[in-house]
C-alpha cells in the first residue's frame, strides 16, 4: 500500500503523490511511458530509494520504519540491476540466499531448481560477467526469487530475455500468484500486462491516471487504446512524405 509518496529531484518532481493499492495475491502491472516515474516509484516503495513525502507498507509492516522486516517479505528486481559479477550464477543465487538468513542445504536445492527452471543449469559455473543481457535478467530473478518472499516487485523483468525464458517465467509468476504470493511488475509490453495481470495502474507524469482490475481499467478497448487514450501524446506521420521507397 502507497500513501502519498512524492520525490523530487532538482526541479523536476518524478513521483507526485502517488496512492496505490495492491491487494495480496494479486498479479499488478504498473503501465506508463518513459519518464513516467515507475522506476521511481517501485525504488521507493521497496527501500531503495528514500522518498520526500509519504509511506509505503509491506502486509502492514511500514517499509521505512521497519526496513529490515519489511525487506524480508521481499524479492526485488531493480531496473538496471547491478550484481556481484565475477561470482558464478550459482554463487551468486547462493549468496543471496545465504544473506536470507537460509540453511546452506536448503539453499542448494532450491538453487538447483531455480537454475533449472530458467534454464541456466548449463550455465551455473560460468561467471555472471560473462552472461547476455537476457541471462542475466534471469539469474537476477532467481537470486530474488530464492528466499520465497510473499511479494516479487520486478522491474522491466522480461526486457531481453527470448521468448521461451519469458514464457517459463511467466509460468513461474503464475504459480507464484497462485500459490498466494504477490506480484507487481512494470512494463512496456500492453499485451504482456494485459495477458498476465489481473490488476493494473496506469501512471504518467508521476502521478497515478486509472487503477483497478484490468477489465475495469481497459472498458471496452484494448489496454493499449486505453493506454495512449489516458496518456496521450501519440503523433501522426504527418511530415514524412519523403520516407517511401519509390
Amino acid at each position: 500500500m502507497l500513501r502519498g509518496l512524492a520525490k523530487r529531484f532538482g526541479e523536476k518532481i518524478a513521483v507526485n503523490g502517488i496512492d496505490l493499492d495492491v491487494p495480496a495475491g494479486s498479479f499488478y502491472g504498473l503501465v506508463g511511458p518513459n519518464g513516467a516515474g515507475k522506476t521511481t516509484t517501485l525504488s521507493m516503495a521497496t527501500g531503495l530509494l528514500r522518498p520526500d513525502y509519504g509511506q509505503a507498507w509491506v502486509h502492514g509492516v511500514d517499509v521505512w520504519q521497519d526496513p529490515l522486516e519489511a525487506k524480508r517479505l521481499m524479492g526485488i528486481l531493480p531496473d538496471g540491476v547491478r550484481l556481484f559479477d565475477r561470482l558464478t550464477g550459482e554463487q551468486l543465487v547462493t549468496y543471496a540466499g545465504l544473506l536470507r538468513g537460509m540453511d546452506r542445504d536448503e539453499v542448494a536445492g532450491r538453487v538447483t531448481d531455480l537454475l533449472r527452471a530458467l534454464d541456466l543449469g548449463n550455465d551455473a559455473g560460468t561467471l555472471v560477467v560473462d552472461y547476455s543481457a537476457g541471462m542475466t535478467k534471469k539469474i537476477a530473478l532467481a537470486s530474488a526469487l530464492v528466499h520465497a518472499p510473499r511479494l516479487l516487485v520486478l522491474d522491466e523483468p522480461f526486457e531481453s530475455v527470448d521468448p521461451v525464458s519469458a514464457a517459463n517465467i511467466r509460468d513461474i509468476l503464475a504459480t507464484y500468484v497462485r500459490s498466494g504470493g504477490t506480484v507487481i511488475v512494470s512494463s512496456h509490453v500492453m499485451d504482456l500486462v494485459q495477458r498476465m495481470c489481473d490488476h493494473v495502474a496506469v501512471i504518467a507524469a508521476g502521478t497515478v491516471l486509472a487503477a483497478g482490475t484490468v477489465d475495469t481499467v481497459r472498458g471496452d478497448a484494448s489496454l493499449e487504446d486505453r493506454f495512449v487514450e489516458l496518456v496521450g501524446g501519440r503523433n501522426t506521420a504527418e511530415g514524412l512524405s519523403w520516407l517511401r521507397t519509390s
